[in-house]
């Protein structure tokens, strides 16, 4: 059974569910096959379902957040940001329907042309995450639904009920076939890889799995797209407003528990303005909220799951036996619930473990470096390269470091998370794997393209 507990709350089952058996699958695949090219040939259909969609999950809102708060421990102010994204998404794809679908070229003799036209893949396969349980399934299904695909979710266990209610909204107003929801295992959706019927997948997890599944995919030569980890540096020079910087680095690290990706993980600070920085990054760790997240003020619900707090304490323990120093600890509540304390460390060695690899929860490193040269080499030391952040007060020259930073994503005088769905999405090295997701960017994974001469027969 998949079975979906609250974090904050163990003993509270949100939802105990039998995953798909192959029967189920097999129905799906076929379904999403067969409905595939009457809605890729109707443009018009496909505005209208996709904006009855962002309607549909409008009108349950509310019910969207209460899952989400008690689902995942996302807290409500989140939790709300996330339903209010994933509709602007939905009416943003609605209208990429009308977009034109491809190029007229000149042809290399006279009166000949080239036309390149952009077709939909078929059907896709979208692996999902629990921590945006209806942000990521929609900023992958829009967009591939918008050109003209049929879509297979297979969402995260810990969030099968949030996937669920995104399942009815979609029945509602989708044809069928069109965008169907899966629970399965892990094993079940790695047999689907080999499935030709899947003709792309895109996913968003950890490292370790992403480039596994892009492996698989390669052995038939089908498309994926892989959104993997990171370990955002923050780059803070020595003419930063620096009460700015700390409020938004650590909203960045400790928001949602530090439970995103694009999350804040390391801040490289030049040595003059170190120390006092350290002290108000210190004093708004130490005051973080933590506790319930359906109540007022709380900045850091519990991580997803026991292990997910077992793992946080271990590499926390593990970075101070290796020599790192715990400057600040906020208060976890005690009880129930998968409650960690957010932590700043001072480690200053950028190659040092805590600083290479991704803990996936509210813990922050603080790196000192002698000057800018040296900021952008610790900045750039780890295998990943998702986002990465400046703050200073002379533009110029923040953006001019920004842009030595190997990152897909680059934020000045902003936290490292926040997402504009029209723009491009992605990240460099181990981060990302394949084409950009969102925005019209998106079209270069959910088509491809033809090229066809054609030439007078006189």
């Amino acid at each position: 059974m998949i079975r979906s507990v609250n974090p904050a709350s163990p003993g509270d089952v949100v939802l105990e569910i039998a995953p798909a058996d192959p029967a189920a699958i097999e129905s799906a695949l076929a379904a999403g096959v067969v409905a595939q090219p009457g809605w890729s040939a109707d443009p018009m259909a496909r505005v209208r379902a996709l904006s009855a969609l962002a309607a549909a999950i409008e009108s349950r809102r509310q019910e969207f957040v209460d899952l989400m708060v008690r689902e995942v421990g996302k807290p409500g102010p989140e939790a709300a940001g996330e339903v209010d994204r994933a509709t602007a998404i939905l009416r943003f794809y609605s209208q990429i329907p009308l977009d034109p679908v491809g190029d007229v070229m000149p042809g290399s003799t006279p009166g000949a042309q080239v036309l390149v036209e952009r077709h939909p893949l078929g059907l896709i396969l979208a692996i999902c995450p629990w921590n945006f349980p209806l942000a990521i399934p929609l900023w992958k299904s829009a967009p591939a639904l918008a050109y003209g695909n049929s879509v297979l979710i297979k969402p995260a266990s810990p969030a099968v009920a949030t996937a669920r209610l995104l399942a009815e909204c979609a029945a509602e107003v989708l044809p069928d076939g069109v965008l169907t929801v899966l629970p399965m295992g892990g094993a079940a959706a790695g047999e689907l890889l080999d499935d030709g019927r899947i003709a792309a997948v895109t996913f968003t997890g950890s490292t370790g799995v992403g480039t596994r599944v892009a492996e698989r995919m390669a052995r038939r030569a089908a498309p994926a797209q892989a959104e993997m980890g990171g370990q955002n540096a923050v780059i803070v020079l020595d003419d930063a407003n620096l009460d700015a910087a700390a409020d938004a680095i650590v909203a960045g690290a400790m928001g949602f528990a530090g439970q995103k990706c694009t999350a804040s993980r390391r801040v490289v600070a030049l040595a003059g303005i170190c120390v006092e920085l350290e002290s108000k990054l210190a004093a708004r760790v130490g005051a973080i909220a933590v506790g319930d997240p359906s109540a007022d003020g709380v900045t850091a619900g519990p991580l997803i799951s026991e292990v997910a707090a077992e793992e946080f304490e271990s590499a926390r323990m593990a970075a101070i036996d290796a020599g790192a120093t715990e400057i600040a600890r906020a208060i976890a509540p005690d009880g129930e619930g998968f409650f960690v304390s957010p932590s700043l460390l001072r480690q200053d060695d950028p190659l040092a473990e805590v600083n290479q690899e991704e803990t996936f929860g509210p813990l922050l490193t603080l790196i000192e470096v002698a000057d800018e040269e040296a900021a952008i080499a610790a900045a750039n030391s780890t295998r990943f390269g998702l986002v990465g952040a400046v703050h200073g007060r002379d533009l110029g020259r923040a953006t001019r470091v920004a842009s030595r930073m190997t990152t897909g994503l680059r934020r000045i005088n902003a936290p490292t998370p926040g997402v504009d769905y029209y723009a491009p999405f992605g990240g460099e090295g181990h981060s990302s794997f394949g084409p950009r997701e969102q925005g019209r960017a998106a079209r270069e994974f959910f088509t491809s393209s033809t090229t066809t001469t054609v030439v007078p027969s006189s």
